[in-house]
């Protein structure tokens, strides 16, 4: 039977630590566990196997959404042991899933390795914080890390619009509720309109996908909200960048003005495999000092992070320098530290220089130039 195959997939996820369970027609079901793919010993999937594990835990509704849009998402509680993100879609004509492990756990600032400045901009009554990074960097994780601390410590209402949820909060020394795209609520626009009327403290925008949603989310910190939200973008210069760029050139001045005065941090990410076993975080972290408040007024984008290497004593890094710290430990490889740099060419003239003979060790010459490289006025 269907479920209990998939029942049995799931409990293999849960005990592997695997963060994915792949299944693909054509394939046998795949793990990734620490980052890395893992096939698992059993049967090649067939049209029809991948076909009954989706009906075994898909809702009706989502079965209909695969019919119309030819995919669909959701989130789910394998019991006590774990809650999944779905993704059903399909390719070449057939069923695929992906399902990605949400811990039941929520983890501390410092099981994280967060700075801990977040948790005093937590603690702030209004403002935009974005949590950024490439998709499976742990976006979600941090942020729940976040409500969690102030879920726990304040007394505030805390509305979360998701899709779908992933981690639930349970209401501690504050009010938390949250509502899920598609169930709850139409789209992320929406909820966050109907929001401002609920009497919130705090705001988490799952992602700020459109403008609307944008928008939305930089009035909510205007009006004296603490809005968290997230975006797939990397480091923080490239992050105020892209959230300009979406808008009207007509309009780009007036929201440079409106982020100078809201953006209260940028925290960016990147999840990696250790040389050993697991996986480390490497964060690049914004504070909006006044002076790069007026940078970003003045479209002055360009200097954010030659700010953010002179604004160590408010807990600022740039995602190379932690990149580098952690390579000097031992935690990641040269590999893993060159292909997640946002400058790559720099890292690689500071190999030469400290670590002569460092490219003997299999990885060529750096391809391409810098991300974000570029000065100009």
């Amino acid at each position: 039977m269907a479920t209990i195959q998939i029942d049995r997939l799931l409990e293999t996820c849960v005990r592997r630590n695997g963060s994915d369970l792949h299944l693909h027609v054509g394939r046998t079901p795949v793990l990734r566990v620490h980052g890395r793919l893992r096939n698992l010993e059993t049967k090649v999937l067939e049209p029809e196997d991948t076909m009954s594990l989706m009906k075994a835990i898909t809702p009706e509704r989502n079965q209909q959404e695969i019919q119309e849009e030819g995919g669909t998402d959701f989130g789910f509680a394998f019991g006590d042991a774990a809650r999944f993100r779905v993704a059903v879609f399909k390719a070449k004509g057939n069923i695929s899933m992906v399902l990605r492990q949400i811990p039941n756990k929520l983890l501390s600032f410092e099981d994280i390795g967060l700075p801990p400045i977040v948790k005093s901009l937590c603690r702030r009554p209004r403002g935009l914080f974005l949590v950024t990074g490439p998709t499976g960097s742990g976006k979600t994780t941090t942020l729940a890390t976040m409500i969690d601390y102030i879920n726990s410590e304040l007394d505030h209402h805390i509305i979360t619009i998701e899709d779908p949820i992933e981690y639930y909060h349970k209401h501690k020394k504050s009010m938390v509720n949250q509502r899920e795209v598609g169930t709850d609520v139409p789209s992320f626009a929406e909820a966050l309109r109907r929001a401002l009327r609920q009497d919130p403290d705090v705001i988490l925008v799952g992602e700020l996908r459109d403008l609307e949603t944008m928008e939305s989310a930089i009035r909510a910190a205007e009006t004296g909200h603490l809005v968290f939200g997230t975006l797939h973008t990397t480091g923080a210069q490239g992050t105020v960048s892209r959230i300009t760029d979406q808008f009207p050139v007509n309009q780009q001045e007036q929201i440079r003005v409106q982020l100078s005065t809201n953006l209260i941090a940028v925290l960016s990410q990147a999840l990696l495999p250790r040389t050993t076993t697991g996986r480390v975080a490497a964060y690049e972290f914004m504070v909006v000092t006044p002076a790069i408040s007026n940078l970003i007024r003045e479209n002055k984008v360009y200097r954010i992070n030659s700010s953010i290497q002179t604004g160590k004593k408010y807990g600022m890094q740039l995602l190379d320098d932690h990149l580098w710290t952690l390579y000097d430990n031992s935690i990641i490889s040269v590999e893993e530290m060159l292909d997640k740099a946002q400058m790559p060419g720099q890292i690689k003239q500071k190999l030469d220089a400290t670590r002569p003979g460092w490219s003997s060790g299999g990885y060529g010459p750096v391809i391409g130039g810098d991300v974000n490289g570029e000065e100009s006025e």
